[in-house]
């Protein structure tokens, strides 16, 4: 008996797995830099300098709630590729819809003058958080999705 062995092309894209797929959209994310690249709009810097981030006066309580904010694209890297199938599933399905609001929030407050900025950066954000959506809600085999639901 003779074996065919099936070899891929260069281009022929590798099945790369759900959660490696979760995890480098929640990389992307992380690394859009759209709050530093804020800084470079005119009295940004000098705002914090005076103790300002936007209308809320600097304190640590503001700071860490910041701080905690963006740590969780870094920390869902990790659950992404950790989580069973239904944590997994579960958590990137409710972060990702939380982070839509928070994303939106970012444009609060700015002038028509600088909405080809916001549009661009939040759209690519919204853009990943729905791909994180889509794919962690769809992410799990029918067969395996029946058992799921029984494990109740």
């Amino acid at each position: 008996m003779s074996a065919t062995l099936k070899t891929r092309t260069p281009l022929e894209a590798a099945s790369v797995p759900v959660p490696v797929k979760l995890a480098a959209a929640w990389a992307s994310f992380m690394f859009l830099y759209v709050d530093v690249f804020n800084f470079y709009k005119p009295h940004v810097v000098a705002g914090i300098l005076d103790g300002m981030i936007w209308r809320f006066q600097v304190s640590p309580p503001l700071l860490t709630g910041m701080l905690a904010s963006v740590m969780i694209p870094a920390v869902m890297i990790v659950l992404s590729v950790t989580l069973p199938p239904r944590a997994n599933r579960i958590v990137n399905v409710v972060v990702a819809s939380l982070y839509v609001p928070y994303s939106v929030f970012n444009m609060a407050g700015s002038s028509a003058e600088w909405l080809p900025f916001y549009v661009v950066s939040i759209g690519v954000e919204l853009a990943l958080l729905g791909f994180i959506v889509r794919r962690a809600w769809t992410s799990v085999p029918r067969r395996e999705a029946g058992a799921l639901g029984a494990e109740r």
